[in-house]
């Protein structure tokens, strides 16, 4: 039995929060993340000292990839898209704190891009059903070989951070974010669980628990003000 939190977005004290109720409600489940710790939300750095406090793993997202090349190769691609993606809230909060700066960019880089475990599959975007031909059994068991093969085209439209069409049933349940919806939504015919229900757009942090790629239970946690930045208060779903 594991549990898995959607996307966070700088939302500290809903975080914080909604971790309590699944604490409380399953002590000793092991709790993971699809993703987007930063941008958009007011607290980015703490959400990371909270996940590094309670021992959350989590596979980066988009937006967490956009803010370690914004600070590392502020050059690139992803970094100059980082601008015009709700990246303006990160460094504030990083201004009495730029000592764990590094140490949480080090983190996105070395967290692992999908995590491939005996109660599901979980990534920032999922598997994109164009990886069809490509990804089979064999491929799913070899780590290696699958890590490789989805990170040539890492930056791309399909990628298993950026992806927001249809994805690849692959025999096992996906739990995903990146894809807002206002609710937690099971797409049957992929097997996946989108779970990033806006919490930056002042709705809520929510949170499975699954158990043999079946779903148990939904955890939710109404977005605290104190979270949000106002560019974000208007956000239609």
């Amino acid at each position: 039995m594991i549990a898995v939190i959607g996307d966070v977005h700088g939302c500290y004290y809903s975080l914080r929060d909604l971790v309590e109720k699944i604490r409380a409600k399953y002590q000793a489940v092991e709790i993971y993340c699809v993703g987007d710790l930063v941008d958009r939300g007011n607290h980015s750095c703490e959400v990371f000292e909270f996940m590094i406090s309670e021992k959350i793993i989590f596979t980066p997202g988009n937006h967490d990839y956009m803010f370690y090349e914004s600070i590392r190769n502020p050059g690139s691609q992803m970094a100059k898209a980082w601008k015009f993606n709700g990246g303006d809230p990160d460094l504030p909060s990083y201004k009495d704190n730029r000592d764990k700066l590094d140490r949480h960019l080090n983190l996105i880089k070395e967290s692992e891009l999908f995590l491939n475990l005996e109660d599901a599959f979980i990534s920032h975007a999922g598997i994109s059903i164009e990886y069809q031909g490509q990804i089979n059994e064999r491929v799913l068991e070899d780590e290696k070989k699958l890590d490789e093969l989805l990170k040539k085209d890492l930056y791309g439209n399909n990628s298993i951070i950026w992806v927001r069409g249809k994805l690849l049933n692959i025999g096992k349940l996906q739990i995903v974010g990146h894809t807002h919806r206002k609710e937690i939504c099971f797409d049957e015919a992929s097997n996946v669980l989108y779970i990033d229900t806006t919490a930056y757009g002042n709705n809520k942090l929510s949170a499975v628990i699954v158990e043999q790629n079946k779903l148990l239970d939904k955890i939710e946690q109404k977005t605290s003000a104190d979270d949000i930045d106002k560019n974000w208060l208007s956000y239609n779903f």
